[in-house]
């Protein structure tokens, strides 16, 4: 009779993969493969192009700060109101082609998208912790299936109709992700430490995944052609997430207040100091901004290893096997 009314635990990780894969993968992506199509078909500039991903950029920012105010991360009913706005503004996209009112539109997914994000991920650190710690990677896998849905989607739309229907199309998919993602609910109080169930974490993975992403941002610039080119996507594309995840589940372990909206605002800052710092080293060629991204993505390697050297390797016995009268260390 109890085993019946159980939830279980992969319900929360398809609800917050949804929130995601909506938040992320389509609120914040699939601007990338529309872009070409409102430049050939509804007369956007390079130079607006650019804006209008900046704008996105800092309401992703305005939004990860936001969700440092009391409450914030932590409330339904503004992830709920999240969700809306981001699929709203979606919809709205093509009902104009005002430059402003796009750049109102994308900084306004911005900010949903943020507040999507912390909210989902508060939630899978939160709700899952006493949990295998692979259920909160299926949880983030959301974000990569929203991003291939959104290219797959755009890229079907695009053979028979123009850039509003990749629009409005877009909107129908962030709205149909919303409907799983409505009933999550997030983390009830502070995040609690992801890591207190596992008596042996690989801290290791920490350092070699930002180094493998270093290595694939350099090599096309050390080593030209297709090859290097597809290998390089394949090794930042594999470790993006990955280094993600386990920056937000140290971040929680820390018990630093507001890791993952504080994570969050950092990742945004990094995404709008990164063109202008870029933008430049383009008189000469790709070769040097991917040499300075490597650089700054190896630094942040180093970086990992001084936790590697000095985070503590034994965190406790296992929470299954703690005594139910005891305190489990970090449970509160």
């Amino acid at each position: 009779m109890y085993a019946s009314t159980v939830r279980s635990p992969w319900i929360h990780v398809a609800q917050a993969g949804a929130a995601l894969a909506a938040g992320m993968g389509v609120g914040r992506f699939v601007y990338t493969p529309i872009l070409p199509l409102m430049h050939a078909q509804a007369g956007l500039s390079t130079g607006s192009g650019a804006d209008l991903a900046t704008a996105n950029y800092a309401g992703y920012l305005i939004g990860a700060l936001a969700t440092m105010l009391p409450g914030f991360a932590r409330s339904s009913t503004v992830l709920r109101i999240s969700l809306v706005t981001l699929t709203v503004s979606l919809a709205a996209m093509p009902l104009t082609q005002v430059t402003s009112v796009w750049l109102a539109l994308r900084l306004c997914a911005g900010i949903a998208s943020a507040m999507i994000f912390v909210a989902a991920v508060s939630s899978l650190l939160s709700n899952l912790k006493e949990q295998p710690s692979h259920l909160i990677g299926w949880g983030f896998g959301g974000v990569g299936a929203g991003i291939a849905l959104s290219g797959l989607l755009v890229l079907a739309v695009r053979t028979t109709a123009d850039w509003r229907a990749a629009w409005w199309a877009a909107a129908i998919l962030a709205a149909l992700l919303t409907i799983p993602s409505w009933s999550l609910h997030p983390s009830p109080g502070p995040v609690a430490d992801v890591a207190q169930h596992d008596a042996h974490p690989r801290t290791h993975r920490w350092f070699t995944a930002l180094t493998i992403q270093a290595l694939g941002i350099a090599l096309p610039a050390v080593v030209g052609g297709l090859t290097a080119a597809l290998v390089s996507a394949v090794l930042f594309g594999g470790t993006f997430l990955g280094v993600t995840n386990l920056a937000l589940a140290t971040g929680t372990h820390l018990r630093f207040p507001r890791a993952v909206a504080l994570l969050t605002a950092g990742y945004s800052v990094g995404q709008i100091l990164g063109p202008i710092a870029a933008t430049p080293l383009l008189h000469h060629g790709y070769h040097p901004p991917l040499i300075l991204s490597a650089a700054i993505v190896l630094a942040a390697a180093l970086a990992a290893a001084l936790l590697r050297i000095g985070f503590p390797r034994h965190l406790g016995a296992p929470a299954v096997s703690a005594p139910s009268t005891l305190r489990v260390p970090g449970n509160r």
